[in-house]
């Protein structure tokens, strides 16, 4: 009887691992992204023509919104829906944890298990992709690192080098104001891109471990430490080293500035190079380490990781897994990887052969080898409240810098509240 059962067992799950991975699916499946800037949307298109290829039979739906609708308004809505699509992007970290904490993401540990993902992918990654309970409800599929980056071409011109410190940094941005240039251009009509310019700061002040303590609720925002982070802000803020008026930019406008050659530095991720035309990037753009400010703290660098889960309702189930196992397989990283550089999370991928050609990729590799740790970012490794909370007071900061105390004070009581008394 044991047998039996067992051979009963073992036959079902080779079904359902065939069921993960077949071809000439039928029926229906929506995909909705956010990847809605022309090169990651020209990819995605791409990789869903690839799958339906593989699918002629499928009904397939491909909707792409607004990255900053997507994450403020319409993921809400698709996950309180009773019909949501049957796959999305979204991010790792609390963002994800947010969703599936609340039931929201559907289990798709028979996804990984049927892929033998474990096997390809590092347990850091793994980790990423699990909920509370040890459930996979996540596929991560790419990364990407910040640092600051600067047109070349206005550096070679007025004879300037990276900087490493930050006394080095500052004597770079006087020498670009004093030229007539906008030193680092930091748009804050979205609030995200001064998640990264805290995390930044908070890091090479109190070290990447502090850090990690400050954004899981367990330091005050009105610790002297964390006060100290908004000094060294300040100074790029009174010395008019950042883009006036912020508030007035989106992330893609101040792109467009340092395009044009009216800004010559931008703390981003990579996809900036999304934005950057193709015939000039290799004159013009480069980057680096944004600079040390203590040697004694360890580095902390950020790569913030991308990937695609299933909500809990979605209709097409199986179709849906199926989409998972083709988004996070090895043809999909390579094609990722090729077309606009995202770095795999897949360790069987041959990073050095793609990217032989590519040394901007080969030196962001080396940036995140070089470091102690690896983050997220501020709106992924808080929760989601925290920090939409943390980023309006971040921007706020930028627009009258001597309210930083009360910034913080507010800040700190809503800590308390959302993390309780610690």
């Amino acid at each position: 009887m044991k047998r039996r059962m067992w051979l009963i067992a073992a036959l079902g799950a080779c079904l359902l691992a065939a069921g993960l991975t077949q071809s000439n699916l039928t029926g229906r499946l929506v995909y909705n992204s956010n990847q809605s800037d022309p090169k990651p949307r020209a990819l995605d298109a791409k990789i869903v023509e690839a799958f339906k290829k593989k699918n002629p039979n499928l009904q397939m739906e491909f909707n792409t919104v607004d990255h900053e609708t997507f994450q403020n308004t319409s993921i809400r809505t698709y996950l309180a829906s009773d019909n949501p699509p049957d796959v999305l992007t979204w991010f790792a970290g609390n963002r994800m944890r947010a969703f599936s904490s609340r039931g929201l993401a559907a289990d798709i540990t028979d996804v990984w298990k049927s892929n033998n993902w474990e096997k390809v992918y590092p347990k850091g990654f793994q980790a990423l992709s699990k909920d509370a309970s040890g459930k996979y409800v996540f596929v991560p599929v790419s990364y990407y690192w910040w640092a600051v980056y600067y047109r070349k071409d206005i550096f070679n011109k007025l004879g300037l080098k990276e900087p490493k410190t930050w006394d080095e940094f500052l004597a770079v941005c006087k020498k670009l104001k004093d030229a007539g240039y906008t030193p680092i251009v930091n748009a804050a009509k979205e609030t995200w891109p001064q998640g990264g310019w805290f995390d930044f700061l908070d890091m090479r002040v109190n070290g990447p471990a502090f850090h990690k303590d400050l954004t899981d609720g367990k330091i005050p925002y009105t610790d002297a430490r964390v006060k100290k982070v908004f000094t060294y802000w300040r100074q790029l803020v009174d010395n008019k080293y950042l883009l006036e008026n912020p508030a007035a930019y989106t992330w893609q406008d101040a792109a467009n500035l340092m395009i044009q050659g009216k800004g010559a530095m931008y703390l981003m991720g990579d996809f900036l190079r999304d934005q950057y035309p193709d015939d000039r990037e290799a004159a013009e753009l480069d980057f680096f380490r944004f600079p040390i400010i203590d040697p004694k703290v360890p580095i902390g660098e950020e790569a913030p990781t991308d990937g695609y889960f299933i909500p809990a309702k979605a209709k097409n189930m199986a179709n849906a897994k199926a989409f998972l196992s083709f988004l996070g397989s090895k043809e999909v990283a390579e094609m990722a990887a090729q077309d606009i550089g995202r770095l795999p999370v897949r360790n069987d991928v041959d990073v050095k052969t793609l990217f032989k050609d590519k040394p901007h990729i080969q030196k962001g590799i080396a940036l995140l080898a070089d470091a102690d740790d690896i983050l997220q970012f501020y709106d992924r490794d808080t929760v989601p409240e925290m920090a939409r909370i943390g980023m309006d007071g971040f921007v706020k900061f930028l627009s009258n810098p001597t309210q930083a105390d009360a910034i913080l004070a507010d800040l700190e009581n809503q800590r308390k509240r959302i993390f309780g008394q610690r």
